[in-house]
């Protein structure tokens, strides 16, 4: 696969656990099977809706695989990366290098410190090195964001970054990095931008993002498909509808157990994703009926 195979409806899978903790491969190979049925354009795995934080590098490569082996080569399957050092984000990327996966999804450290904006560029500069596989920055972590123009650098001078996922609820920043990407070399190396702006994406698509990899694509991928294409073919009015159904499930699911509520989103349709990985909570009694209500298409405001 190549660059212009990431675009469109790309879900961050969430990663099934049973009681114990422990992933639960069944379920997590039926998931891949039912996003592939619904026309998503890809999956990603082990990212935040997928509690990657919490996996070990065994784990990572795990779930990674049975999302390669359930794609079977039909859709590409990106592996997210959530770790505090290079060392540790290169020991992962090189457990899925011999995989078939499209791309890495690589967060910038988490833990309270932020390099600057050299020690940002060769972070991602060592990953792609190492581990020979295109890199997609996430942009998300509030005390090591990204701004537009060091996005920009990056995709400039790392020949292996190949893209942004911008998070962090900001469709500004998603704007201004489309339009500083819009020039004669990056549009020859094909960078993708993707938006993580979950109660934004139609805007993000309208706006020329290559496509979406966030939360709400796994708790309503059929509705978020359907808006991808009402986009491309300029049926705004109906892309309009999407946006306020998928903004009320949004404003359900939004909260720092985001996870566990889009775990509970996927139970009320008929799908098992598991518990989450403690010490997360699952969604409270509350939480659930703004959920359901949600998806009924009872709106709320979150």
């Amino acid at each position: 696969m190549n660059t212009q195979d990431i675009f469109g409806i790309i879900p961050p899978m969430i990663t099934p656990f049973d009681r114990q903790g422990d992933v639960d491969e069944g379920l997590h190979r039926a998931e891949v099977r039912y996003m592939i049925g619904t026309g998503v354009h890809g999956v990603t795995v082990c990212g935040s809706t997928g509690e990657g934080h919490s996996l070990n590098t065994h784990e990572t490569r795990q779930v990674t695989a049975w999302a390669v082996e359930e794609a079977q080569g039909r859709i590409p399957v990106i592996t997210g990366i959530i770790c505090n050092s290079t060392r540790a984000a290169i020991e992962r990327g090189k457990a899925v290098a011999d995989l078939g996966v499209a791309a890495l999804q690589v967060t910038p450290v988490h833990y309270l410190f932020r390099p600057d904006g050299g020690a940002m560029l060769r972070f991602f500069d060592e990953i792609s090195q190492a581990t020979a596989l295109p890199v997609i920055i996430y942009n998300v972590v509030p005390w090591s964001y990204l701004s537009p123009r060091l996005l920009v650098r990056i995709l400039e001078q790392v020949d292996g970054v190949i893209g942004v996922k911008q998070s962090a609820s900001d469709l500004k920043a998603l704007a201004d990095l489309l339009l500083l990407a819009d020039t004669e070399a990056l549009c020859r190396k094909d960078v993708r931008i993707l938006s993580a702006v979950d109660s934004f994406l139609y805007p993000s698509f309208a706006l020329g993002a290559h496509g979406a990899v966030a939360a709400i694509l796994t708790a309503a991928p059929k509705a978020c498909v359907e808006m991808w294409n009402a986009v491309e073919s300029e049926d705004h009015r109906r892309a309009k509808q999407l946006h306020e159904h998928l903004l009320g499930v949004w404003n359900a699911i939004d909260h720092p157990n985001l996870p566990a509520n889009v775990k509970t989103a996927l139970r009320l349709q008929g799908r098992n994703g598991g518990f989450p990985r403690a010490p997360m909570p699952a969604s409270s009694p509350s939480q659930e009926a703004e959920i359901r209500n949600a998806l009924n298409g009872r709106i709320g405001t979150g």
